[in-house]
């Protein structure tokens, strides 16, 4: 008696779902997801989460900000160039750069949803956090994919202090486009160049 029943609520909920569907109104509106980042450098990891999550909207804006806790290996400018000369072939993909409150960038392109990816549970804490800010103080719904599995230990972070301390970034040609790591070199050798910084005299 009890499985015929909850067969039958199973079914009514079922049905209730597919009515829902049937009778819901279509919207027309055209779905833009923004995908906010420093991307000092890009990543392969970055161009994935970009060519998947580019599916999910009609148009998926690729926004370059800054952030002043961190240093950068580029300027704004160049990294837009950069990351331009790299989603050229992907359709409904544009680039932009932008200043203060992410959130503030999103209500302003009239967004429907800023993207994220997610490497790790680390990730998906601070991710978590993030979205219910955004939300909160803008009503921005964030969307979250996952990364791809070869790219979960990619740091853009980890890269610049490689670039820092002089390594070579050609051993990371696994997880780098091809072009950025032609301009890490160039940098590397224009860092070179820089004399360092003397030491603090004692106190």
């Amino acid at each position: 008696m009890k499985s015929k029943l909850a067969a039958r609520v199973s079914t009514l909920r079922t049905e209730t779902l597919i009515a829902y569907v049937s009778f819901m109104p279509k919207t027309s509106a055209h779905r833009i997801g923004v995908f906010p980042g420093q991307f000092d450098p890009i990543t392969n990891g970055h161009l994935d989460v970009i060519r998947r999550g580019v599916k999910l909207f009609d148009e998926l804006i690729v926004a370059v900000g800054i952030n002043p806790e961190k240093r950068e290996l580029f300027t704004i400018d160049e990294r837009v160039e950069i990351i331009r000369s790299l989603v050229g072939d992907i359709p409904h993909v544009r680039v932009e750069k932008y200043t203060g409150l992410t959130v503030d960038f999103v209500l302003k392109s009239k967004a429907t949803a800023l993207l994220r990816g997610i490497r790790d549970v680390s990730d998906l804490r601070y991710e978590v956090q993030l979205a219910l800010a955004n939300r909160t103080v803008g009503d921005v719904e964030t969307v979250f994919i996952m990364a791809g599995e070869q790219y979960a230990l990619t740091s853009s972070s980890l890269i610049r202090q490689v670039v820092s301390l002089g390594g070579d970034v050609r051993r990371l040609s696994t997880i780098l486009p091809d072009n950025v790591i032609h301009m890490l070199r160039k940098r590397q050798k224009q860092l070179a160049m820089i004399p360092p910084e003397p030491d603090a005299p004692p106190s």
